[in-house]
């Protein structure tokens, strides 16, 4: 019989949602660095190890090296955080419905501004997927994107994006 494996419990910056009187998952953002692990494969089982600790019976992991970010929650729960990077129009076309094709909000952007938006237009839209059940079910040019939710708000589901310093967005989506 071999010995169970250490499970490390949440380690990393815990990011407090606001509750709005109903249950809010658990967020960790784990930088790599902070905790001395030197690659993605380590952070990786370190935030797999991390998920199993929440003991929870919803669980979310999303990673962007040096970054991983872990959600648990009682509900369903996606997250997702991504490295901003640059944006060609055939990428945004690819993931925004018609609609956000239509509104002029990134339209008038440029540079880096244009790419944070549609970066985070898209990190929103997995996070929601993930939320959903399974990210690669859903074509991002279908799926709303919690972005144009009033007050992060879409009938029973909630989403907030994470406020982070750098090159990285992130969303979490849950179902309250």
């Amino acid at each position: 019989m071999t010995a169970p494996a250490r499970v490390r419990p949440i380690e990393g910056e815990r990011i407090e949602l606001p509750s709005e009187g109903s249950p809010v998952p658990r967020v960790c953002l784990i930088d790599a660095q902070a905790i001395g692990v030197s690659s993605e494969a380590a952070l990786r089982r370190c935030a797999r190890e991390s998920s199993a600790a929440a003991d929870a019976p919803f669980c979310c992991r999303s990673y962007s090296f040096p970054l991983a970010l872990v959600a648990w929650h009682t509900a369903p729960v996606g997250c997702d955080i991504e490295r901003i990077a640059p944006c060609e129009e055939s990428f945004a076309d690819s993931i925004r419905t018609p609609e956000e094709r239509e509104r002029a909000d990134t339209a008038a952007l440029e540079g880096t501004a244009r790419d944070r938006a549609i970066t985070s237009l898209w990190s929103s839209k997995e996070a929601l997927a993930k939320a959903l059940g399974d990210a690669l079910a859903y074509d991002p040019r279908r799926l709303r994107s919690p972005v144009s939710w009033p007050d992060g708000i879409a009938g029973p589901w909630r989403a907030k994006e994470l406020e982070l310093a750098g090159e990285q967005v992130a969303w979490v989506c849950w179902r309250a």
